[in-house]
């Protein structure tokens, strides 16, 4: 061996060898391997890695015998995975900033519904619907966590993108339609989450968090974990304050990115900070509190600047806050107006406006040298023939902006630039270098090196003066450009103008312009077919005209969506029959809801012969490769709905499309029920049907899994995949129907399905065609009780906005209440349906409105029924007997049962009131019937009046 061969060898024998990485199945063969590797100072992989390695690998796809690829299989491995990833997030103490910048959207959500999973969150069940104050502490955390990150995701989408070298993912076309499906999902429930959080800030107890700890006691048993976790010492203790400042910041957050459609969201957000602020107060070291201070303070700064909230008197306002309060004061506006005037007579009949104008110039152009920016031409002008005091004025904005003890080298190199570029004026050159600020700024030997070149360089340009250039001469930099044009396309709605906003940005840079606006969203359904468009500016511009489209539809701008789905079909048409269809069918989606927008602002008139027949079409259509969206089918099953078209939805829809679209399925069979009522036996065959339908939707279906030791166990329920549409789906469809009959036969399905989970033959509900349906379930165990009971409520609820003088559907909704016990609620839709069938009790009140259930009119039953009533007044808190009504008690027996329970309250005053009504002689027992009927009807007419009053 050589020596230079032996010194190699030696040197690299004496280098530390760097470990290998550790491999993500290692983990699942040592129990302990994980918690030693996060240990570590540098733990190679980082635990962020590690999530993402543990998700990918469980959520891997297998392929059966056949090679054909299956969902991943619910194995004792991928258990293993999902759990080893929960550990990692554990360690990290469930930190969202860290978690949002080391793993995507799509990542990040699969972990937080494995923590909804383990955490025993009940499935198939809206977290809105959740009450946070009865959950398990970690249930409710995991629950806090995952709307947590909701929001705060939409907020992050919002934020522009910066143009990066496209990586693995971006390249990856399927992972972006991922992101771009998650985000809407999150979006459309943004709402519930802000409600979920808003209402978590109500309670104030500690709250407990999954540790290492308990997910390992949920590996080892279930059973037993749960109850673990449900005590009040399991899991990492945060206390409510620090929860509280975590989620007052998020809800700041979101709110304030609501603020540019809805200025109130500004006030919220203002107010979370607020508090987010005064809480931060109470914290020596926050250790569960994970927020940038920094960005706090900017959105606190800009909330009250965009509120109004700014105190002058505030010595820690930053520039931007200064300048909003002189916004705010009566100045700005009074200079506006000087200037106009100036315009309008093109005089200079306002003394200052120049000088006022001068100093502007002045500072933007110090400000643009600090940012390495081109003077404008403007700055240049002002210096040809400067007065002194504008001179004076230029140096003394230099020597306040720049503080030289602390600023950087880098300003203070541009600084100088600055002021070569000024002294290269002939006249100027003696001013700036004499100037004390040059002086310092620069050394002896430097300045003198400097001073000689401006001289000679200014009497150069001197004897060489061209006439300055106009400002069209001076070419902008391209960057400005970009961001001018991509400013224009943000807010443009003309067609012809954003195609030619596109063609320059395509000739000066090329990047997806698609992306330039994260609001800017199409379907999923359309992504993929809009993206594999070869031609990058046509892409851009049919993602663009779409989804601008899109936009002014959500606003009711029908107008301009008219305009931008014209241009976008001509476009298309040229080279994509299937982009063609799809946009003939947004256009057709456009009609239908710009004529029911129209029927909902107090429009009747009927559809054109021509939109209907347009409806009609495209339920026809036969599908060949050609993405659909749904809700266009679903619209368009409920226009016709709404416009009576049962005959068509009945006998003439293709059976294919029948069974294939379960919106055209769910028509067919609501409008032969409604064909058909009210009509003979054989109607109730369409009605059954339509029933077996809408119990599967309601139906869910348990998962089981066997354990180690053979047993078999329920672990989980779930919506029922039988149903030919999800619930959520249903009811969104349900309230875009607005046809009496319709509604009202829903109405009775629902009800009837409720009276039969619910089993109480006492207190029934009562509502219209109830003899139709079916009395009895063949599977009361597969029924989810809870989400039909939620159905009938938002669906009688509904209805009423639609026509709040619907007699059957306001005795429906009080019964509904009255069977609930919310006997206060239930009596104000009573009184309201009397109101609508008596002319506000002025004429007799229909005998059929109020039935025996309703017990705080017990009265006016034909036998009146004491026990309820005497039920009712034992209530201590009841709103249906207090004392200032018993004058309109005409019951003797009634008035009597009051002095008892009033003297055996000890209610003194309430027992005189009571025998001051039953001693008043019209009510006396040996008067004729005639007088005791008419004492009677004058006292219910004044009593429902009152009470009328009283809830309306």
């Amino acid at each position: 061996m050589s020596a230079e061969a032996a010194d190699r060898v030696a040197v690299s024998g004496s280098r530390p060898s760097t470990p290998p990485q550790t491999s993500w199945f290692e983990f699942l063969l040592d129990e302990m391997l994980l918690e030693n590797h996060l240990q570590k100072s540098h733990p190679d992989p980082v635990p962020v890695q590690l999530v993402i390695q543990f998700l990918e690998q469980a959520a891997k796809p297998s392929v059966n015998e056949q090679n054909q690829v299956q969902p991943p299989a619910d194995n004792r491995r991928n258990r293993t995975l999902k759990l080893l990833a929960l550990k990692v997030a554990a360690h990290l103490k469930w930190d969202l900033d860290v978690l949002e910048k080391g793993l995507t959207i799509p990542v990040l959500n699969m972990l937080l519904n494995e923590l909804l999973c383990v955490s025993k969150v009940p499935p198939g069940v809206k977290h809105v619907d959740l009450d946070l104050s009865t959950l398990p502490p970690t249930t409710a955390m995991a629950v806090i966590i995952y709307n947590r990150w909701a929001i705060r995701t939409i907020v992050l989408s919002s934020f522009p993108e910066k143009q990066t070298k496209p990586g693995p993912h971006q390249m990856n076309m399927d992972y972006m339609v991922l992101c771009h499906c998650l985000l809407l999902q999150l979006k459309e429930q943004a709402a519930d989450s802000i409600m979920v959080l808003e209402g978590s800030l109500g309670l104030k107890k500690d709250f407990y968090i999954h540790t290492l700890r308990t997910l390992d006691l949920l590996a080892a048993d279930p059973s037993t974990a749960n109850g673990e976790t449900e005590s009040s010492t399991a899991g990492l203790r945060i206390s409510a304050d620090e929860l509280h400042c975590q989620v007052h910041y998020d809800l700041g957050g979101i709110f304030f990115q609501q603020g540019c459609s809805d200025q109130l969201a500004y006030e919220k957000a203002r107010e979370h900070f607020q508090q987010t602020r005064e809480l931060l107060l109470k914290f020596d070291l926050t250790l569960h509190v994970h927020l940038d201070e920094k960005r706090l303070a900017g959105y606190w700064n800009a909330c009250r600047a965009l509120t109004g909230a700014l105190d002058p008197s505030d010595t820690q306002l930053n520039p931007y806050g200064q300048i909003n309060i002189i916004e705010g004061s009566s100045f700005p506006q009074a200079l506006v107006e000087a200037f106009i005037k100036d315009n309008v007579s093109l005089k200079h009949l306002v003394r200052g406006l120049d000088e006022v104008c001068h100093k502007l110039c002045v500072c933007n152009a110090v400000r643009d040298a600090l940012q390495g920016e081109v003077l404008s031409v403007r700055f240049h002008q002002l210096l040809h023939k400067p007065r002194k005091h504008v001179v004076d004025f230029m140096l003394e904005v230099c020597t306040r902006s720049l503080d030289k003890d602390r600023s950087s080298e880098t300003s203070k190199r541009k600084m100088v630039i600055f002021l070569k570029c000024v002294g290269l004026k002939p006249h100027l050159v003696f001013v700036v270098t004499a100037h004390k600020l040059f002086t310092e700024l620069l050394k002896e030997e430097d300045r003198k090196i400097l001073v000689e070149q401006m001289r000679k360089r200014s009497a150069t340009v001197n004897l060489c003066a061209k006439p300055l250039p106009s400002f069209y001469d001076i070419p902008a930099a391209a960057s400005v450009n970009i961001g001018q044009l991509e400013q224009q396309l943000i807010l443009c709605l003309d067609a012809r103008r954003i195609r030619q906003i596109l063609i320059e940005l395509h000739s000066m840079a090329e990047r997806p312009f698609w992306r330039v606006n994260n609001k800017w969203e199409v379907p999923p359904d359309y992504i993929n077919v809009i993206l594999n468009i070869k031609d990058n500016l046509t892409k851009d511009l049919v993602y663009i005209l779409m989804a601008k489209g899109l936009h002014c539809i959500t606003v009711k701008d029908f107008a301009h969506t008219r305009q931008l789905f014209s241009a976008c079909l001509e476009l298309v048409t040229e080279f994509s029959p299937k982009l063609r269809q799809v946009m003939l069918n947004e256009m057709l989606l456009l009609e239908v809801r710009a004529h029911e927008t129209g029927v909902a602002e107090g429009s009747n008139v009927r559809p054109p012969p021509d939109l209907v027949s347009r409806v009609r079409g495209y339920l026809e259509m036969r599908i060949h490769d050609l993405p659909l969206r749904q809700i266009v089918g679903e619209e368009c099953v409920a226009f016709m709905l709404n416009w009576r078209e049962n005959e068509y939805l009945t006998l003439q829809v293709p059976q294919q499309l029948v069974m294939n679209n379960p919106y055209i399925k769910l028509g067919q069979l609501l409008a032969s029920t409604c064909k058909e009522l009210p009509g003979p036996k054989e109607s109730r065959r369409t009605a059954k049907e339509l029933w077996e339908v809408v119990v599967q939707i309601c139906s869910v279906s348990n998962q089981h899994k066997r354990n180690s030791d053979g047993r078999v166990s329920l672990i989980k329920q779930r919506e029922s995949s039988m149903g030919i549409l999800q619930r959520s789906r249903f009811i969104t469809f349900i309230k875009k129907l607005r046809e009496p009959l319709v509604l009202t036969t829903l109405i009775s399905l629902f009800v009837r399905f409720h009276s039969i989970v619910r089993d109480d033959i006492v207190n029934e509900v009562t509502a219209e065609y109830l003899a139709i349906w079916p009395s009895t379930l063949a599977n009361m165990q597969a029924v989810d009780v809870e989400a039909v009971a939620v159905t009938v409520k938002e669906l009688v609820t509904y209805a009423l906005t639609l026509n709040p003088n619907n007699q059957s559907w306001l005795i429906t909704q009080a019964d509904i209440y009255f069977v609930t016990n919310q006997y206060s609620a239930a009596l104000h839709f009573y009184l309201q349906a009397g109101a609508v069938c008596s002319d506000f009790f002025t004429k007799a009140v229909a005998p059929d409105v109020y039935t025996d259930q309703v017990a705080v009119l017990c009265q006016f039953l034909r036998e009146v029924d004491y026990m309820t009533a005497f039920k009712a007044l034992q209530e201590q808190n009841s709103h249906d007997a207090m004392d200032s009504f018993y004058d309109y008690i005409w019951d003797v027996t009634i008035l009597e049962y009051l002095t008892h329970i009033h003297h055996k309250r000890g209610e003194s005053e309430k027992r005189q009131i009571a025998i001051k009504a039953i001693g008043q002689t019209e009510l006396n027992a040996s008067n004729p019937e005639e007088v005791l009927q008419l004492a009677a009807q004058k006292r219910k007419k004044k009593f429902l009046q009152a009470m009328a009053k009283l809830y309306f």
